[in-house]
């Protein structure tokens, strides 16, 4: 499309952030909301980081060691029943951290010993958010 005839595309250069493995009390029964267990979350930013590619300075782009921060205090803080809900935690708190930079995050939360009678290896649920709106605001 030339220039002027629309809004400019989306950048597709991401953050990915795979296989973090954290300990939390999330689910509906019990026995998960009182005793931690295994979880493995995976982020990705959708951001534009050709900034931070010219000038090889942490100030131009996402700090991916302050998400993995952020994300780790919220699998092993406040409760959540869903692993819905966890996601949306996490892609709220990883726009809080990344700032105005981040267009989009997805999420991918992943219990590592889903509480059922089968040989099961893991439950997932995996979110995308868009940044909406105002900035600081994210909404699906």
């Amino acid at each position: 499309m030339p220039a002027g005839n629309g809004p400019a595309p989306a950048p597709a250069d991401r953050i990915a952030l795979r296989g973090l493995r954290l300990v939390g009390t999330h689910g509906v029964l019990p026995e998960e909301q009182e005793r931690a267990q295994p979880f493995e979350v995976d982020v990705e930013i959708v951001a534009d980081l050709a900034a931070a590619g010219r000038s090889d300075a942490l100030d131009d782009t996402i700090d991916y060691g302050a998400v993995v921060g952020v994300v780790a205090e919220v699998v092993g803080g406040e409760h959540s029943d869903l692993l819905e809900h966890l996601a949306q935690r996490i892609a709220d708190a990883t726009f809080a951290v990344a700032g105005d930079a981040a267009f989009e995050v997805a999420v991918t939360v992943r219990k590592l010993r889903p509480p059922v009678p089968y040989d099961l290896a893991v439950s997932e649920v995996a979110i995308r958010r868009r940044r909406t709106g105002s900035a600081g605001s994210a909404g699906g």
